[in-house]
Order: structure tokens, then C-alpha cells, then sequence
């Protein structure tokens, strides 16, 4: 997920028995693929993952190695563990201790934040609301197909709240309708506004015109 949009650039569908450690081989490729494909088409610079945010379960001595090796800085939640021995990994040892730096400075705790706000609930709403979770479908591909047109549900309702303010269709329809109550109200006060005034009915407030004719009473001295 690109935390600058919030949009999902790389969908990936790995077996339950690997770890995150082995996933994100597959997971992060995938997504700079995506990215390049973007700037292509747009023509533009993008960054496509020089910077890699992640939670506890993708840590490791290794993979923060290997990361550092290919130019990426990570932010990397770390696990809460004992201390580690170091014996003959002092490569692994420099690219650990970089991630903890980071991500205990201000500037490497705010896409810490910025994952869990953009990230966790559109997974929630893919895995758990979705049903994505357990499937049932034969084979990865057609299970990938699926969880693609659940991503693409995602990514096109984050387009349209960018561009007009409302995610959903359903939403689209409220608003329609409470502009049409609004105009319609509107056009009813207006209608008021013109009809013309009936004189009142009362005595007391009765109009004399100048071709009625009236009677001055004595005044009793």
C-alpha cells in the first residue's frame, strides 16, 4: 500500500504455512512492478520502494540485511525480544540497529502511524468484512481474481471520495436525494412567497373604499 494515497499497489496471495519474513520476497516486487507500470503510463517520478514500512512479523536479522543491501530503508516494527548474540554479524548486527533508529525517531514513528491508520482497516474491510479470510475457491489464481476485484472495489472508492467526496455509491444516492428534498423545499417557499394575499375577513380591519358610504353618529355632550 502506498502511504502517501493510501491506495493498494501490489495484491499478492501466498500459502498459510509461510511466514511474513518469506511473503514479502513476493509481496514487495510485486508492488514496485505496479509502481513502474504507473510511472510509465503517467510518465512521472514515483518512488517505487525506497522506503519499506511494515509491522513485527516481517522483522528479522536477515531480511533487515538484505533490505539495507538493495538500497531500501526500512521502518520496521521490531519484536520484543531478549538480548541477541552478534558472533561473526556485524552486517546483520549495523542493519538492525538502523531500523531501531529510525523507527524510535519522530520521523520514522509517523509512517508507523500512517500504516496503521491506512492500512489495517481497508484489510479489515477486504479479509474480515469481505470474507476474504477463508475462501473457498480452487487454486491461487481464482482465489487472486477475487481478492483483485475486492482490491479494485477499494482503490475505486478511494478515487471517488478524492475526486467528488463520496466512497460509495449509496452514498452518491443519499446525496442525491437530499439535494432533490432541498430543491424541492426550496421551490414550495419560493411558491409561497408568490401567491397573492387575501384581504382579511374581520370588521376590524375591514378596507373602506372612497365609493362606500358611511353615517357620523352624534357624540352624546
Amino acid at each position: 500500500m502506498d502511504l502517501e494515497t493510501g491506495a493498494i499497489v501490489g495484491v499478492t496471495v501466498q500459502g498459510a504455512d509461510q511466514g511474513d519474513t518469506t511473503t514479502i520476497e513476493t509481496t514487495l516486487p510485486e508492488a514496485v512492478e505496479q509502481l513502474e507500470a504507473v510511472a510509465a503510463v503517467t510518465d512521472d517520478t514515483v518512488a517505487t520502494g525506497d522506503e519499506v514500512v511494515a509491522d513485527k512479523g516481517y522483522h528479522s536479522k536477515q531480511k533487515m540485511l538484505e533490505l539495507q543491501t538493495l538500497g531500501v530503508r526500512t521502518y520496521i516494527s521490531e519484536l520484543d525480544r531478549g538480548p541477541q548474540g552478534w558472533l561473526d554479524q556485524r552486517a546483520e548486527r549495523d542493519a538492525v540497529y538502523a531500523n531501531r533508529r529510525r523507527i524510535r525517531g519522530a520521523r520514522g514513528k509517523r509512517p508507523l502511524r500512517r500504516r496503521g491508520e491506512l492500512l489495517e482497516r481497508p484489510n479489515a474491510l477486504l479479509y474480515e468484512t469481505g470474507a476474504m479470510r477463508r475462501t473457498h475457491l480452487r487454486g491461487h489464481a481464482n482465489i487472486l481474481k477475487r481478492l483483485l476485484i475486492h482490491v479494485a472495489g477499494c482503490n475505486l472508492g478511494l478515487l471517488m471520495r478524492t475526486r467528488f467526496g463520496i466512497g460509495t455509491p449509496r452514498g452518491l444516492q443519499g446525496r442525491l436525494a437530499a439535494a432533490m428534498a432541498a430543491l424541492i423545499a426550496f421551490w414550495t417557499r419560493l411558491e409561497a412567497c408568490w401567491a397573492p394575499v387575501a384581504p382579511p375577513e374581520s370588521d376590524s380591519c375591514r378596507v373602506i373604499t372612497p365609493h362606500q358610504r358611511f353615517e357620523l353618529l352624534p357624540v352624546a355632550a
